[in-house]
């Protein structure tokens, strides 16, 4: 007899992961993929949407005919700022801009010379000028730089409504992904925002539905509940939404670290500014407080350069775990050693480069764990605002950093600090999104591995 389950695709900038999971959220196979990036018209390297839409149909199809497994839902995963543009015929129309391409400086001051001050704006939508990483702006960046591809849109799809209309052909959008720093969203009218309806986007942007809506549909001869998408934060801060009851914040951390705080009621305004706050949109429109840090991506570049000035082989750091001795050490020098290449600068270095400090990889690396949980830690405290929260949990790929982890938890030792399993958060909500069910406090505890931390002793009143 077939098992009966739900199947995530949850995409990343970097891996592509497929996962089945039981009646029970228990995963019962994963199959990840990455791919080499394609470049636009400008030559910005870019997702290769042709490979991924490949994968995707390619691997359902082969599991959904298998004997092994009976597939009654599936629902989707992804990273946001990101839109498919589709003409009337539903074929895509260019490339899937990177968010990390640079925009135009003249493209920016026109549409704040026609809809006001950036302060403004940001109390409003609840996003940061960020150029392409604000996916409305993409699209007005469309409407000026390439009026005739513009002209040809039907409809803008987020990234994570595509992948669900690859399967369905039924074009929608939602909140979580309209939510995420697309400067599309009014948070003061919870409605898409003035400019939006000004310029026509709306005219773009497919009908609005709850996340937790799902498509019944005959797929390839079999009944199956197809999900609309949901993004990625969002995702992997609902399980906690659904069995925490005492308020708390999400640290999910991966290419970005993402600090999440449901439990804020108050809209941004200009303070948050400088802390780098942003608003996200819960399932349910409801909005969350978050702050975000390039950490993942800043941490691989460092190991990078670091792998080659100490000539170690690729992947030494994994293997090296928190010293306290040398966490004493370092922690009374007071070092500034690292230049970031995609964080704030705020500090003057200590010393121009690791060798000058460091004989060993151990300690060089050690200190730059140590530099980066500084600025973590910045950036939960300004998520957490005047609230008064005692546990954060901390799931992604840093909480498989026990130097990062015993940091943290030294440092923010009058919270309860939580791990999570690594790689299931996003993946698990998008399955929780679908099916729509309670869950009980001991979800965390069964389903993720839920890992205690304790702070260490402080020594020499460090």
């Amino acid at each position: 007899m077939s098992l009966s389950v739900t199947a995530i695709f949850d995409i990343g900038k970097t891996n592509k992961k497929f996962f089945l999971f039981d009646d029970d959220y228990q995963e019962v196979y994963r199959e990840y993929t990455k791919f080499e990036e394609v470049t636009d018209e400008d030559g910005h390297p870019t997702e290769n949407l042709m490979a991924l839409h490949q994968w995707l149909k390619n691997l359902f199809d082969r599991i959904l005919h298998s004997d092994e497994y009976d597939i009654k839902a599936i629902n989707f995963s992804s990273y946001g700022a990101s839109l498919v543009h589709l003409d009337e015929n539903g074929e895509v129309l260019t490339p899937l801009y990177n968010y990390t391409k640079p925009m135009p400086d003249r493209v920016i001051h026109s549409f704040f010379e026609t809809y006001g001050h950036q302060d403004k704006f940001y109390e409003e939508t609840g996003s940061m000028n960020d150029g392409f990483l604000n996916a409305g702006m993409q699209l007005y960046w469309l409407k000026y730089e390439q009026p005739q591809v513009f002209e040809k849109i039907k409809y803008s799809l987020h990234l994570p409504q595509y992948l669900s209309y690859i399967f369905t052909k039924i074009p929608l959008s939602e909140y979580t992904s309209i939510g995420c720093h697309t400067a599309l969203w009014d948070y003061h009218k919870k409605d898409y925002h003035d400019w939006v309806y000004a310029e026509g986007i709306h005219l773009k942007l497919p009908p609005l539905v709850s996340t937790e809506t799902s498509i019944n549909m005959n797929y390839n001869g079999k009944r199956i509940k197809i999900g609309v998408g949901i993004h990625d934060s969002s995702s992997a801060l609902l399980p906690y939404i659904r069995s925490v009851k005492k308020p708390f914040i999400l640290v999910s951390t991966g290419t970005w670290s993402i600090t999440l705080n449901p439990f804020n009621q108050n809209a941004l305004t200009v303070d948050d500014l400088p802390h780098k706050a942003i608003n996200y949109l819960r399932i349910n429109g409801k909005s969350v407080k978050a702050t975000r840090l390039f950490l993942g991506k800043e941490h691989e570049e460092q190991v990078q350069k670091l792998v080659k000035l100490y000539q170690v082989a690729p992947g030494t750091h994994k293997t090296i775990g928190f010293d306290i001795d040398l966490y004493h050490e370092l922690y009374s020098k007071r070092y500034k050693i690292y230049k970031w290449n995609h964080l704030e600068n705020d500090e003057e270095l200590t010393h121009p480069c690791p060798t000058s400090v460091f004989e060993e990889f151990t300690a060089a690396y050690q200190q730059l764990v140590m530099e980066l949980t500084r600025l973590q830690i910045k950036s939960i405290k300004a998520a957490m605002g005047d609230l008064k929260i005692k546990r954060i949990y901390l799931d992604g790929g840093f909480s498989n950093n026990q130097i990062f982890v015993q940091l943290l938890s030294h440092h923010m030792r009058n919270m309860k600090l939580r791990t999570t399993s690594t790689s299931l958060g996003s993946a698990l909500g998008a399955a929780i999104c679908i099916k729509d069910q309670t869950l009980n406090s001991k979800f965390l505890r069964k389903n993720y591995a839920l890992e205690k931390h304790i702070p260490f002793i402080i020594k020499n009143n460090v």
